[in-house]
């Protein structure tokens, strides 16, 4: 498929291009930096810009046959709720209508996945705008017209691609250790691409 990735020099965008052109697909991705980039290829398309820039987004995105953001934003600002709208905008209005969006588990429902330490301490205190930063995105995916999945993966942590994760638990799953390595959320997210029914206009949660 044609791809285009937003967040791409991120932990997860890095995996997702290499997974992705591994797979065959041929992936444009909007990078403020392309030689963060450690991927190259035919199939690799760099466009040099900002998600903040609606015109770069545009180019990024015209012309593909699905979208995935992995946006980051570290505990501060708003670059994922807004760029991820500049990227809605986008899609609408050249109408590519897949859409596969990297959110956070605790954000919406899935509070109930959470533990003391990750609801009170780290998305109470330390992380409260980069929380609401996910709750706005999420907001914005949801209100679009698009064939959305918005994914919400746990505390990202070291390790290979394994394809053994749970996915899709209720709020109320117990047992889960509240973390996952990027290679498998980026395993999990290019499997979408081609399970369009699953998790449609839904938020499945990411765990071991």
């Amino acid at each position: 498929m044609k791809l285009a990735i937003f967040g791409a020099t991120g932990v997860t965008g890095r995996e997702l291009i290499r997974q992705a052109l591994e797979a065959g697909h041929e992936v444009t991705a909007l990078v403020r930096t392309p030689s963060k980039v450690d991927q190259n290829g035919e199939n690799l398309h760099l466009i040099q810009g900002d998600v903040l820039d609606v015109a770069a987004v545009e180019r990024t995105v015209r012309g593909q046959e699905a979208v995935l953001c992995v946006l980051g934003a570290g505990r501060q600002g708003t670059v994922r709720s807004e760029g991820t709208r500049n990227i809605i905008r986008a899609m609408e209005k050249t109408d590519v209508r897949r859409f596969i969006c990297q959110s956070s588990l605790g954000v919406g429902d899935s509070q109930g996945n959470l533990n003391f330490f990750w609801k009170y301490l780290m998305f109470g205190l330390l992380l409260r705008k980069a929380y609401a930063d996910h709750v706005r995105q999420e907001e914005f995916v949801m209100q679009s017209s698009l064939d959305w999945t918005i994914v919400r993966p746990a505390a990202f942590s070291k390790g290979p691609r394994t394809g053994n994760y749970r996915h899709g638990f209720t709020a109320d799953a117990k047992g889960l250790t509240l973390k996952i390595s990027p290679a498998d959320i980026a395993d999990f997210l290019l499997k979408q691409l081609t399970d369009d029914d699953t998790y449609l206009r839904k938020s499945p949660g990411i765990s071991y």
